[in-house]
């Protein structure tokens, strides 16, 4: 039996090869004539396998394979000159949907050194993109959605809060009425903190932004003279998760509140401070008053609300609390860090 020449077997195992492979796949010749192409690229672009062989590539099906970028690339990566990689196409066909495929194009060594062969392979992505359009359409719609809600979660929260002044107005129980304005207070800064989550983009918040739209409402909530009472923030160009900057602005709310209350009675002027300074994964918040400081022994203040509330927050956080005399006023400091446990234990009321 004669030996078959190495040429020759390479040759015809590379047609084996192109015939049964499950990708669509062509294999040229250099000037892109069809030497054979693959039963699944003849099913998948309904082509008769029997016409393809010896016809060029702009000549199969009807016709709609005849692009001339694409023989260009064909050309210049039979020359050696460039490469097709992930190259897009269009495949428009008369009575059929126009598809999307990715073709990839490079030389083959078959053994037959004196001709080039390109090996074309061909990805049908139509209903990938689809999909994926389809995904995209569904997190926009989703982000709109949830911006409606939030926004209408803190108009929600603003008519709310204008209930419980009004019944404040009402009642004639000083304590009651103490009750209702703390409670208007509180309603009134996470309509504020919702308001601005809902006109965000998603993503981060920047947190200097943040916290100093919530003073402004606080103090125009609660500040009559702002001659005497001022609040100032300062902060460096951190950002954080929308949930996270919720805690901090929550945490601020109160602090601010406890202070507006006890810090500076009898017309007492002063300032609120707010700032916020992190490094990597570890983060500082501060809220110091010069007001008249913290009373101690029988003239301090029980535990209220504000207390549990910032205490659950800052625990939340994995934070902790320490409190400490600024002469004069107080200073509150939240500190993070990385290997810090979750320590909260603050002595003041709101």
């Amino acid at each position: 039996m004669p030996k078959i020449p190495t040429a020759h077997f390479e040759a015809a195992s590379t047609l084996a090869v192109v015939v049964s492979s499950n990708e669509p796949l062509l294999f040229l010749s250099d000037d892109q004539k069809v030497i054979v192409a693959s039963a699944s690229f003849c099913r998948a672009f309904e082509i008769d396998p029997v016409t393809v062989p010896g016809r060029r590539l702009s000549e199969l099906g009807n016709g709609e394979w005849a692009m001339p970028k694409l023989a260009s690339l064909l050309k210049a990566t039979a020359s050696g000159s460039a490469t097709i990689k992930a190259y897009e196409i269009d495949l428009k066909r008369p009575n059929h949907k126009t598809r999307q495929l990715v073709v990839n194009a490079r030389t083959l060594d078959d053994g037959d050194i004196d001709h080039i062969r390109l090996l074309l392979a061909i990805t049908d992505v139509t209903d990938a993109r689809a999909e994926a359009r389809f995904k995209d359409d569904l997190v926009r719609d989703k982000a709109i959605l949830l911006q409606e809600v939030q926004h209408r979660v803190a108009n929600s929260l603003q008519i709310i809060a204008s209930v419980l002044m009004q019944s404040a107005r009402r009642v004639q129980s000083e304590e009651a009425r103490g009750h209702l304005h703390n409670a208007h207070h509180r309603v009134m800064s996470i309509a504020t903190l919702q308001r601005q989550l809902s006109t965000s983009h998603g993503g981060n918040i920047e947190l200097l932004t943040y916290l100093t739209q919530l003073c402004q409402s606080l103090g125009a909530s609660m500040i009559a003279d702002a001659d005497r009472l001022s609040i100032q923030v300062t902060a460096d160009d951190s950002t954080v998760e929308a949930d996270v900057s919720v805690s901090l602005g929550l945490i601020v709310t109160e602090l601010v509140i406890n202070a507006l209350k006890h810090a500076f009675p009898d017309e007492r002027t002063g300032m609120i401070a707010i700032d916020y300074r992190s490094s990597g994964s570890d983060w500082t918040l501060s809220i110091s008053d010069n007001g008249i400081g913290m009373p101690v022994g029988r003239d301090a203040p029980k535990a209220g609300l504000g207390t549990g509330i910032v205490e659950a927050l800052v625990k939340n956080l994995d934070g902790e609390i320490q409190l400490s005399d600024a002469d004069p006023g107080t200073v509150v400091t939240i500190r993070h860090r990385e290997s810090a446990g979750s320590r909260a234990d603050l002595s003041t009321a709101a």
